[in-house]
């Protein structure tokens, strides 16, 4: 069991390092900032919460050695592929629904619909599934987890920092799901619809196509 001074270093090591890591641009974060926009605060976080579930999962399995067992070149391929179709398959949804809206718009019968896509529900399984299908997550997990000032610590320390940083990514989600709520009056209408919609669909695009060129380098 970690000593306090330990206790102390774990916890603000963890939390400065679940901070770092959730801001950087990612499909994850450019669905938060879309449902902030489309849904409001709840809608977004929801999908950072299910990606906080992700990570704590893979965060367990790493520690109690499991995570080990999916950094086979075959798994990695296999988790790989998984998140490559889920990103692909948003983008098309995204892509068809900013189509949609643009035609609704320009005849003049848009409106603030709702699809299945955008519940709550559904936002908080993207997140999860996001996270528990990428193969880098993995390996975060493993680099954090398997150093040998962490190993030292034993099971009790490598699930401290690992609470530690989920705790950090989930304040970023909270906090930048605030900052763009707060102007989501702002950011109404139409217009911002249809590129919402857009812009998230070219990112998720983006985003598959670098996961597609990570794995055939790997």
């Amino acid at each position: 069991m970690p000593n306090s001074l330990d206790l102390t270093a774990l916890l603000a090591t963890g939390l400065l390092l679940g901070w770092s890591v959730a801001w950087p641009p990612g499909p994850i974060n450019a669905e938060i900032a879309r449902r902030a926009v489309a849904r409001g605060f709840w809608p977004a976080v929801a999908v950072g919460l299910g990606a906080c579930l992700g990570d704590a999962t893979w965060a367990l399995g790493v520690a109690l050695g499991a995570g080990a067992l999916a950094q086979g070149p075959t798994m990695i391929a296999i988790m790989g592929a998984l998140s490559l179709t889920l990103l692909v398959v948003l983008a098309g949804l995204f892509l068809r629904a900013a189509w949609r809206k643009a035609w609704a718009w320009r005849a003049g019968t848009w409106t603030r619909a709702v699809s299945a896509i955008d519940s709550t529900r559904a936002g908080f399984l993207f997140g999860l599934v996001a996270a528990l299908t990428s193969p880098w997550n993995v390996t975060f997990w493993l680099a954090v987890i398997g150093r040998p000032d962490m190993v030292s610590q034993g099971l009790a320390g490598a699930l401290v920092v690992s609470g530690a940083v989920i705790v950090g990514t989930a304040a970023w989600v909270f906090a930048f799901a605030t900052a763009i709520a707060v102007f989501r009056a702002q950011l109404d209408g139409p217009a911002w619809d249809v590129l919402t919609h857009g812009l998230t669909g070219c990112l998720m695009l983006v985003f598959a196509a670098k996961t597609a060129l990570s794995l055939a380098a790997s």
